[in-house]
Parts: structure tokens; C-alpha cells; sequence
């Protein structure tokens, strides 16, 4: 075969670990120059896009559009010189088998012949006896006191039998008297049904073996008690998860509030308006924020785990919601800009956002 120039999953941004194939921008065949787009690369941040370093003819796709978490460093596309035979492009060992790279999204089936994510929680059958549903107080209890639940209804949010519906069934064992609480009368919910494997089967040790975490819903059919919808995470939101996480348990936090008179600033953005010049109250916070960074330069600062960098620049970033998350693009300079070129480069950033177009240099820094 022709050896191949290799395409590798790039970093297009500091804290980027994996990202997804949104779209290929060249086809299987065609001509491409350095500095041509090749694709569009969903990252931690944005989708951006791709250009190629080399020129050649783009032989071979080996990660196609939708391709999920692919690694830095994975080979996604391999490349040949101009005047080779693409067609006969030597597959590298490493990317023969691109499923290797990215896992394959989960296949749901309807008689599945192993354990499987749309299976109900295990719960031990006996003969006799209806699914009980413990919490872990009450199933201390049973099995201290030997006592049967199967004929009680629990009194727990979702049919869960508590504590409370435990001891109460252990005062009417010490009493000697049966209980009097009612019968559970209505049957068991449907449940998805799944061969268990020989080895779960030996796991059930307990007479109330624990849950496991609810039944993921199977398509197709209708949903029973305490199963739920599993939506994937795109990488934006990861990363809104993991950053929030950090920020609320790892940085110590204060609070302060004030009330501000904004009658005057209200007044102006009327007076503004008449000669066609919108901007918002946001604007006008973000210009009263740089004004006070400005002196008070002790605040504008950054720590990066060893030292305080005071920064010379304002550069405050401002969140937009986006379909896709939150994300904070950077408005540079603050302190040298008027109010209108405040509020133009906050429309135009916004709208970068919506639409995913934002360049890494435009959401990553910022001082406030």
C-alpha cells in the first residue's frame, strides 16, 4: 500500500482531553493544502474547526462525523502525497480498527442473553413473596429480626418500605399480635425482563438483596416504576459539571450585597435610545466593574497555586447561555472602552457563542 501521512486528534484548546468529530469539511478523495479546513472538532468549549498542516489528498476517514471522546493523539484521517494512489493508502496497525479509538454508543436489545443496562434491579424471588424495595435502615431490621415484609405496605415515597414501617412490624412481632397494617393489594409493576447469568445469581447472598440503580427505560415499551432516561453529555457540559464542582469545593467563597440607585443610568440609556444607541444595564455593570478594578488593581488579580499575577490588562468575561451550556466569552481591555463598544463587543461575542464559532483565544483568560 501507499504509506500515509497521519492525521492525529489535535489539542485545540489548553484544558482539551478528547473531543468529538462534529463534521468532515473534505471527502475521501479530494485535494487539501495546509491551511485548508478539514473539519469541525467539538472540544471542551466550542466547535472548532480543523485545519490541515500538510498538503496532499485526503485518503482515508478513520473517524467518522459523530465519532464520540476521541483521545489527543488519536489517528482520525490519513493523508497521501499528490500523485499517489489514494485508493491503496496503507492503514496503520494502530487506527485499523477505529471502534479501538472510540467507544461505540451502547446497543439496547430486547432479549438480551447476559446481564444488561435495561434489566430491573435483581431482587430475589421466593415463593409466595412480592418485590420489596428496602431502605437500608429497614433492611437492618429484617434481617436482625427475621421479619417477613412481603405483607405490608410501605409507606415510602415509590413503594419504598422505611424504617418507621419496619419497627412498627417488629412492635407487632413483640406484641405477638399479626400485623394490621394493610395488604399490598396492587401487583408488581411490569418489569423488562433479562436472563440473569449464573454468576449474578450466585451474588444474591442476603434474603433482601440491595437494589441496584434503577432500570434504564427500554424503548418501545412502557416505562416502569423508577426507571429513567439516560441523555449524553456533550463535552461542554462535562466540563460546566467538573468546573462548577471545583469552583464551589475548592475555592473558599464570601458573599456581599449592596443596593444601588440606577435611576440615573436608567435615564441615559433613554437618552441613548433616541439616537438609536442600545445598550443594557449589563453593559453599564460591566464598564462600573472595570472602573473599580481599575483602582483597585489588588483585586485584578489571578492565583496560580504558588503566586498572586497582578494583570495590567481588565479583561472581563461575561456568561451567555448557550443550547449547548454556559459559556463566558472575554471582553479585553474593559477600562479603555466606552460604553457602546462595551455593549457592541458583548452582542458580537454573544452571538459567537450561540453558534459555537468562538476561538479559544476568545473564552480562555479573563481577569474578572
Amino acid at each position: 500500500g501507499t504509506p500515509g501521512i497521519k492525521v492525529l486528534m489535535p489539542a485545540l484548546s489548553p484544558t482539551m482531553e478528547e473531543g468529538n468529530i462534529v463534521k468532515w469539511l473534505k471527502k475521501e478523495g479530494e485535494t487539501v493544502n495546509a491551511g485548508d479546513a478539514l473539519c469541525e472538532i467539538e472540544t471542551d468549549k466550542a466547535v472548532i474547526t480543523m485545519e490541515s498542516s500538510d498538503d496532499g489528498i485526503l485518503a482515508k476517514i478513520l473517524m467518522e462525523e459523530g465519532s464520540k471522546n476521541v483521545r489527543l493523539g488519536s489517528l482520525i484521517a490519513l493523508l497521501v502525497e499528490e500523485g499517489q494512489d489514494w485508493k491503496q493508502v496503507e492503514i496503520p496497525a494502530d487506527g485499523s480498527d477505529p471502534s479501538s479509538l472510540a467507544p461505540p454508543a451502547p446497543v439496547l436489545t430486547s432479549t438480551p442473553a447476559g446481564p444488561s443496562v435495561s434489566a430491573p434491579p435483581k431482587l430475589e424471588h421466593q415463593p409466595g413473596k412480592l418485590q420489596v424495595r428496602l431502605s437500608p435502615a429497614a433492611r437492618n431490621i429484617l434481617e436482625t429480626h427475621g421479619l417477613d415484609p412481603s405483607n405490608v405496605t410501605p409507606s415510602g415515597p415509590r413503594g419504598i418500605f422505611t424504617k418507621e414501617d419496619a419497627l412498627k412490624l417488629l412492635q407487632e412481632k413483640q406484641k405477638g399480635k399479626p400485623s394490621e397494617l394493610k395488604p399490598v393489594i396492587s401487583p408488581a409493576p411490569p418489569q423488562p425482563t433479562a436472563v440473569p447469568s449464573a454468576s449474578q445469581a450466585a451474588a444474591v447472598t442476603s434474603a433482601y438483596p440491595r437494589p441496584a440503580v434503577p432500570p434504564v427505560s427500554t424503548p418501545g415499551q412502557p416505562a416502569a416504576l423508577g426507571t429513567f432516561t439516560e441523555i449524553p453529555a456533550s463535552n461542554i457540559r462535562r466540563v460546566i459539571a467538573k468546573r462548577l464542582t471545583e469552583s464551589k469545593t475548592t475555592i473558599p467563597h464570601a458573599y456581599a450585597a449592596a443596593d444601588c440607585d440606577i435611576e440615573a443610568i436608567l435615564k441615559l440609556r433613554k437618552e441613548l435610545a433616541k439616537d438609536d444607541i442600545k445598550v443594557s444595564v449589563n453593559d453599564f455593570i460591566i464598564k462600573a466593574t472595570a472602573v473599580t478594578l481599575k483602582q483597585m488593581p489588588d483585586v485584578n488579580v489571578t492565583w496560580d497555586g504558588e503566586v498572586c499575577r497582578q494583570l495590567q490588562s481588565i479583561d472581563i468575561s461575561i456568561a451567555v447561555a448557550t443550547d449547548r451550556g454556559l459559556i463566558t466569552p472575554i471582553i479585553k481591555d474593559v477600562a479603555a472602552k466606552g460604553i457602546r463598544e462595551i455593549a457592541a463587543s458583548a452582542k458580537a461575542l454573544a452571538k459567537k457563542a450561540r453558534d459555537g464559532k468562538l476561538l479559544p483565544e476568545e473564552y480562555q483568560g479573563g481577569s474578572f
